[in-house]
């Protein structure tokens, strides 16, 4: 497997997982409660924060952006709702700033090429395309030409579909994460051995895992199966307003999350058979009849 340099790690076999705290607009246009998201990452030892980034006009099909919507700001049109949940340029400079001083990546998955094109002024370690955008083709070269690493989300995508964009996408700087794409997930749709069959049809690609299911088991399992690397959305208070807020993890099980990866590492092991010095003792102990290999 290619090991794939992101910032100053690198995400592949033999490398820790590399974890994703996903902010994505679980902020709620908020720049203050995007620090205290970014603290709750740094405070579970994630790797990296992950935002999302669109253009609404672009992205909302027209025959939605009437449609009014209670939101924190009032009853108001979805295209206006999506406006207010997006930052500007002055924003991303005080998140990426605030990213440097507490020693934390971030990236984004933009939506769209003007978002593309407004993210890459900020030199992310990598972009997400997210499983919506995977099967605009166009939109998957513009993403190539930056030249970034780049995860591939895999959601409401057949193996075809996956096959035809990690063909333009080529396999240089790609990662591919298995995902089901509903807000929370059911557990039986979650069907991370997907995780088994990307790494024997991709086997010179990370692959990893994208999950939007409620409790931290399938992540943990994910990684038993040997992702690569996990994203998991963040927030504050899963009863919080927004669409993905039930779909995520607070800060303690964030925490819980990434200790409990880091135990699954140490007890995955080589793959060696071995006899332990910590077992002699109970040879002596428990053994009537001992071996003859020599230890």
């Amino acid at each position: 497997m290619r090991k794939i340099k992101v910032g100053k790690k690198l995400v592949g076999e033999g490398e820790p997982v590399y974890i994703i705290a996903e902010i994505g607009i679980n902020h709620n246009g908020s720049i203050e409660l995007v620090k205290k998201l970014i603290d709750g990452a740094v405070f579970a030892c994630c790797d990296a924060v992950k935002f999302q980034k669109r253009t609404p006009e672009l992205c909302v099909p027209k025959d939605q952006w009437d449609i009014e919507r209670n939101t924190p700001w009032g009853r108001i049109s979805y295209i206006e709702y999506r406006r207010k949940v997006e930052f500007g340029f002055e924003e991303y400079l005080e998140i990426d700033d605030y990213c440097r001083q507490k020693g934390i990546d971030w990236f984004a998955s933009a939506w769209d090429e003007e978002a593309l094109y407004f993210i890459e002024k900020f030199k992310p370690v990598m972009y997400k395309i997210a499983s919506a955008s995977l099967t605009d083709h166009n939109f998957l070269r513009k993403i190539k030409a930056t030249g970034r690493p780049v995860i591939l989300s895999t959601g409401m995508s057949a193996m075809e579909d996956v096959e035809e964009a990690v063909r333009i996408l080529g396999t240089e700087n790609l990662m591919i994460a298995q995902s089901t794409s509903n807000y929370p997930c059911n557990v039986e749709e979650l069907n991370i051995r997907v995780i088994h069959t990307y790494k024997e049809k991709f086997p010179s690609l990370p692959i990893g895992y994208s999950g939007h299911e409620t409790g931290l088991a399938p992540t943990l399992a994910a990684v038993a199966l040997g992702a690569a690397f996990v994203e998991r959305h963040i927030t504050l208070d899963r009863a919080m307003w927004g669409t993905d807020q039930a779909a995520s993890v607070e800060i303690n099980g964030m925490l819980k999350l990434v200790q409990d990866i880091r135990d699954i590492e140490k007890a995955l092991g080589d793959g060696i058979k071995k006899i332990y010095k910590s077992e002699y003792k109970n040879i002596e102990k428990l053994r009537r009849v001992k071996s003859n290999i020599i230890v």
